[in-house]
């Protein structure tokens, strides 16, 4: 059975074009694509991200649980912080990437894809064993509302008396919103600067409806998955199922950094991921810009114009509206990867060049 976030009649109300998204009902846009994109690029947009997976561990030996399970030094965070990491299986392989808040000495918040939430939730319960911490499933317990774009920090200061100044990207407070208590985070999947909000679910269509009071005269507006999807593409942010998968591992996707493999104790993954390490990759990610206005899909082969050889594959790629050209990522053979190289796309039976060019695409400015 498909679900629906607290925010459903929102969305409805809005107009919003629906799409099931992991088991769930979640607006896709709510009227052009486009210009929820440029919203969040030029001014501000206001997501529903209910179906994002939390994941709680709490207990006198969280961290060190977490240490083991995942692929990052998670006892190193300080409280009120944030990690992105990954979980990997045994292989290496990732199971999923993910946002680890430090809420208290012995409490974290590990926010999954939607995805990926039952894995997540299960791989971190078996490795609890033989840990003085609880895993518990908080996934119901939260509804999670993003405002992100340049105005998003000046929007959200009239709601809350947070210190937003203070508040610095990938950290998180106990604060509230709209007089709702509320986990903010300054944390997002766009590119551009934001926060994320944790609040009951009760109370999210109340912080929904004042965000969107507080922002009209900024050019805050509803922004769907389509847009969010654009965005992150942009960032060069990768996405579970495209750039990420159980046969990828963190140093060919490009996040060999996340994996810190001199941890005491080890983790799941650590004998694996450091064999793949001390060894030449054969396909790497790499962004490609194609010639013309085709833009090259998710499985679309890339090709050596010299050898008519398929040296790689499309993971993801769309026209992007911020840059006016399409753009693309890709995994292609190492010694194909360096920017400048001249390649092929097979766009539907045609061969489209395109050069491949650094990442990320597009850089907000500072």
């Amino acid at each position: 059975m498909t679900r629906q976030t607290a925010l459903s009649g929102i969305h409805e109300s809005l107009g919003a074009s629906f799409t099931d998204f992991a088991g769930w009902r979640m607006p896709l846009r709510y009227g052009s694509e486009l210009a929820e994109h440029h919203a969040v690029r030029n001014a501000a947009g206001l997501f529903d991200l209910s179906h994002m997976g939390e994941i709680e561990v709490v207990g006198p030996q969280a961290a060190a649980l977490l240490d083991h399970a995942l692929v990052g030094d998670i006892s190193a965070v300080a409280v009120t912080k944030a990690k992105y990491t990954m979980i990997c299986q045994e292989d290496g392989g990732i199971l999923d990437d993910l946002i680890v808040y430090r809420l208290e000495e012995d409490r974290y918040m590990v926010v999954a894809n939607a995805s990926n939430a039952e894995t997540v939730l299960g791989a971190l319960q078996e490795r609890a064993a033989g840990f003085d911490a609880e895993v518990q499933d908080r996934r119901d317990d939260w509804a999670l509302v993003a405002i992100q774009g340049p105005q998003a920090s000046a929007i959200l200061a009239e709601l809350t008396d947070a210190d937003l100044a203070g508040l610095k990207y990938y950290a998180i407070l106990e604060t509230s919103v709209a007089d709702r208590p509320a986990r903010l985070a300054r944390t997002g999947y766009t590119g551009e600067d934001g926060f994320e909000i944790f609040s009951d679910p009760a109370d999210a269509p109340a912080i929904w409806e004042a965000l969107s009071a507080a922002g009209a005269d900024r050019g805050l507006i509803p922004a769907g998955l389509a847009c969010r999807d654009s965005l992150r593409l942009e960032a060069a942010m990768p996405l579970y199922g495209n750039e990420l998968s159980t046969t990828t591992t963190p140093y060919a996707a490009g996040l060999g950094r996340v994996v810190k493999l001199d941890k005491p104790d080890g983790f799941v993954g650590r004998d694996a991921l450091a064999a793949v390490s001390e060894q030449p990759i054969q396909r790497v990610r790499v962004g490609l810009r194609p010639e013309g206005r085709r833009a090259p899909r998710h499985g679309y082969a890339v090709i050596d114009p010299a050898s008519g050889e398929t040296v790689g594959e499309v993971t993801s790629g769309a026209p992007s509206p911020t840059l006016g050209h399409p753009i693309a990522m890709a995994y292609v053979d190492q010694a194909l990867a360096q920017p400048g190289t001249r390649l092929d796309v097979d766009v539907r039976g045609t061969h489209v060049p395109a050069e491949v060019v650094a990442l990320p695409f597009y850089s907000r400015p500072r």
